[in-house]
């Protein structure tokens, strides 16, 4: 056969592969502001690399039970003080480079820099040794007993421990031990991902997913309707009203950890007062907020989602959460901060956050509380969260299975995603028994009492915890949704032709 021939067959055959292979196709609103995992906080920033690109050494089940990760399983001291991991062998990067506990101790430590200014510093606080016994065993010690270490562990990802100095690399070009590996990323068009020929349980049997950014709810929702896309992930719930009964397309629920917000920079000075923070609570009417902006798809929302059913408190619980604009109005004057309060809001570049800024707007209004809303775009949006240069602001966070990992590095003084620059000392000592008690009835009680102060007096009025909803086409089998939001399950779905 002369190289020819050979060349034109080669290029045949591969037309006819990428002619059969399984592209799933997902619609996502906004592209992702970076790809690093120890820097993102955008949803679909960790939408995209959580659990597909990058693995922990544990991980989250759909159920929120600890799982094994890259670590196969580990030996704790009596003490509490001494975790011993023991790592899966033969794994891989997806550059071909081995995994071994060198890449996973400079992955914590790239973590606990300073330099990294990871937002997930504080999850790993505690930890203040990391040795690698031999490559497939990491020991980690800890200045006091954390009982939500294991938990913590699984929203950590694994990097080549080449990457423990570098900030840049990793945002363009991610690099992890996940079913799926990086590809390309066209501006303004999508991120591609493929199947990961390596991945120790197996190659997936999708080959590839893309990620599109389509702005508008319209046209993905047809876009889903029509084929276009096989997957809308986390829809809006006035988009999810839509496809109900659409032929072939199937919502997938669960109550979310996520919720909406509104956050306080407690450095303006009309916001430092708790009473004011209180007067904001006693101002908003959150079934009203969820009716006219959720569609009535969602409850009112403690610090915790309902769905953590061993800590979360009912909303119930919270005296400022019956509307009373006369207290709120009361509460103010006695702060001394004269009205009206002028505060600049800015808005998530997302439906329901732009929905609930105006509902929440007009609420303030009522109570002498004028809000300027500033729109923009996600990766401005992340700046003036990251600098705090903002009065307020409207967003979403995701949820955690353990109250520590959201409490602790949002509202002890100097967590790592303290943007409020809130500072409480009864709080920081309930945070501290939280964390360091490993007897769930005394964590309970540090947490419950954490629950009625935050609630009111925090740096956050929670708003809503939504139903979490994935539309899904006729195409796509076996995608089991996760109340984390993650897609972790499509390395074991099926995509037919």
């Amino acid at each position: 056969m002369t190289k020819h021939r050979f060349a034109a067959l080669l290029a045949s055959t591969f037309l006819a592969s990428a002619a059969t292979a399984a592209t799933l196709d997902i619609a996502v609103d906004t592209a992702p502001a970076g790809l690093d995992p120890h820097l993102i906080t955008a949803f679909n920033s960790v939408l995209i690399v959580q659990g597909n690109i990058y693995q922990g050494l544990t991980d989250i089940d759909p159920g929120l039970a600890v799982q094994p990760g890259l670590a196969t399983s580990w030996d704790i001291s009596e003490d509490g003080l001494t975790y011993t991991f023991h790592l899966a062998s033969g794994v891989t990067f997806h550059d071909g480079s081995t995994f071994d506990a060198e890449d996973a101790a400079a992955s914590l430590r790239r973590v606990q820099s300073p330099e990294t200014a990871s937002p997930l510093a504080s999850r790993i606080s505690p930890v203040v040794g990391i040795e690698v016994v031999d490559p497939l065993t990491l020991k980690l010690t800890l200045d006091a007993p954390f009982a939500p270490l294991l938990s913590s562990l699984a929203g950590i990802a694994m990097v080549p421990a080449e990457m423990e100095t570098d900030k840049e690399a990793l945002q363009m070009a991610p690099d992890g031990t996940g079913p799926f590996k990086f590809a390309d990323w066209t501006p303004n068009g999508y991120i591609a991902l493929e199947a990961f020929d390596g991945y120790r349980d197996g190659k997936p049997q999708i080959d590839e997913v893309k990620f599109h950014f389509v702005p508008e709810a319209a046209t993905r929702q047809i876009g889903l309707v029509s084929g276009e896309y096989d997957m809308l992930p986390a829809v809006d719930p006035a988009t999810a009203l839509q496809l109900q009964g659409q032929p072939g397309v199937t919502l997938e629920q669960t109550r979310d950890l996520a919720y909406t917000l509104i956050g306080m920079n407690v450095t303006d000075p009309a916001l430092a007062d708790p009473k004011v923070r209180e007067a904001v609570n006693l101002l908003l009417n959150r079934d009203e907020i969820i009716a006219g902006a959720l569609f009535g798809a969602g409850v009112p929302a403690g610090p915790l989602s309902p769905a953590l059913t061993e800590w979360a408190l009912p909303t119930s619980d919270f005296s400022c959460y019956t509307p009373d604009v006369d207290k709120a109005k009361a509460l103010i004057a006695e702060s001394g901060v004269a009205l009206p309060i002028k505060l600049r809001m800015v808005v998530l570049p997302r439906q329901d956050a732009k929905d609930i800024a105006q509902i929440a707007q007009q609420q303030l209004a009522a109570g002498g509380i004028e809000v300027e809303l500033i729109n923009q775009e996600i990766g401005d949006f992340v700046q003036s969260w990251k600098n705090s240069d903002f009065g307020m602001f409207v967003s979403a966070n995701g949820g955690n299975p353990d109250p520590d990992q959201y409490f602790y590095r949002t509202f002890y003084t100097g967590g790592s995603t303290n943007v409020f620059k809130y500072s409480d000392a009864r709080v920081d000592d309930l945070l501290d028994t939280g964390r360091n008690k490993t007897d769930m009835a005394e964590r309970k009680a540090a947490y419950d009492e954490l629950q009625v102060k935050l609630a009111c007096e925090g740096p956050i009025a929670h708003i809503a915890y939504a139903n979490l909803t994935t539309a899904v086409g006729p195409k796509l089998h076996g995608f089991v949704i996760h109340p984390m939001g993650r897609l972790s399950s499509l390395k074991d779905a099926v995509l037919d032709d």
